[in-house]
């Protein structure tokens, strides 16, 4: 078995101190120190591509700038990279969703995949005009995919379900290939959905137990649906030369929090409707109630896995901690129970992209798990490298 890599881009702004913000959180709270400028993303973009990443995550939100609009920028930033970009069902209708993906795919073909984003903060949702509840963004995400899937095939598409209404619904080109679907979602309303529709699900970094739980289920109810479907996982990444230097930059993220900040992050991401940000929550809530959470090492829930981006970011709050070999190794433990693809990410995400595709790339090459091609494309500079590295 071999994997997928892919990156992160951080559209709100970037630092060398984990950025705050996401899910719950107030609209704006997110940022960094560092402008997330078409220059800057451009650098990460390019870096990925010459270490052989099939592409880049874009975050959606009223706390970042806009996916599909960043992708088709940095589109021409690149020769080989997909973006993987948000699908937003009920905020945008499913056929002028379908046109947008299909001339992205028809002006860089392949280089387009799709993360169903149904929405888990109803307070985001209300702002961009969305009043459903949780589970009713769900049903209409299944009558939308429904619509999007029959007019990427080609046909002349007329419903009238409960949420979803179009009236010959075609699109002008047909993209080729057709863009993946990613989904995550960690409800019960959202598992059939998921099962339905996805090509890869997602989940974010839990432990292998708790992960090989989620594969079981969604593989179970694709099972019922007579498809398969392939699993992705979303992670930070702390690699260094030795797993002391490693954890010595978890010790220097933690230390420069304080207990309101963190408060003041945990009382936004706790209003959180999303499933997946609730089990976030609990990987640290030990180390939260006891004040251990100032050693980073009390954030460590399993074998280098690390819960302290979640003190004060939404969404993904796990991050892979350790010597290059060690990120290796739990890396080959998630691809053994089953996960195809891996979206990392780091503080600052340039700098942290080369740690990891010089340090641990080549482990994973040598392992046979990893066969994605590095390109020609010229990388970006190394800013940190210094000649005691």
């Amino acid at each position: 078995m071999t994997i997928q890599l892919h990156w992160f881009l951080p559209t709100y702004g970037d630092s060398r101190l984990i950025v705050g913000g996401g899910h719950g959180t107030p609209i704006g709270a997110a940022h960094g120190d560092r402008d997330a400028s078409i220059d800057y993303l451009g650098s990460i973009v390019r870096a990925a591509e010459s270490f052989g990443f099939t592409g880049a995550l874009i975050p959606t939100g009223a706390w970042c700038e806009d996916a599909f609009i960043t992708a088709a920028l940095l589109a021409r930033e690149t020769t080989s990279l997909a973006f993987l970009v948000a699908f937003r069902p009920g905020l945008v209708s499913p056929t002028l969703s379908a046109q947008m993906a299909a001339t992205f795919a028809r002006h860089a073909p392949g280089r387009i995949l799709l993360n169903v984003v149904v929405g888990g903060e109803a307070h985001e949702q209300r702002a961009f005009g969305d009043h459903l509840d949780k589970d009713g963004r769900y049903h209409r995400c299944d009558e939308f995919l429904e619509v999007v899937r029959r007019l990427w095939a080609g046909e002349k598409v007329t419903v009238n379900g409960e949420h979803i209404s179009v009236e010959d619904a075609t699109i002008p080109t047909l993209p080729n290939p057709v863009p993946p679907l990613y989904f995550g979602g960690s409800s019960a309303a959202a598992g059939p959905v998921a099962a339905r529709h996805a090509d890869v699900y997602l989940t974010w970094g839990e432990p292998p137990a708790a992960v090989r739980e989620k594969i079981d289920w969604i593989r179970g109810l694709a099972a019922e649906q007579g498809r398969e479907v392939r699993f992705g996982i979303r992670l930070h990444t702390i690699s260094r030369d030795t797993a002391d230097e490693a954890w010595a930059q978890a010790d220097k993220l933690v230390a420069a929090l304080d207990d309101e900040t963190v408060a003041n992050a945990q009382k936004g991401l706790h209003r959180s409707q999303s499933e997946g940000q609730k089990r976030m929550l609990a990987l640290h809530e030990q180390a939260r109630s006891d004040g251990s959470w100032h050693d980073a090492r009390s954030l460590e829930i399993a074998p280098n896995l690390w819960a302290g981006v979640g003190l004060v970011r939404g969404g993904a709050g796990t991050a892979l901690v350790g010597s290059h070999a060690d990120v290796a190794e739990r890396i080959a433990e998630y691809a053994d129970i089953g996960i195809d693809e891996f979206i990392f990410s780091g503080y600052p995400h340039l700098e942290e992209l080369y740690w990891f595709g010089e340090g641990v790339v080549p482990i994973l090459r040598e392992r046979g798990l990893y066969k994605g091609a590095a390109t020609t494309a010229t990388p970006a500079s190394i800013p940190f490298v210094s000649g005691s590295r």
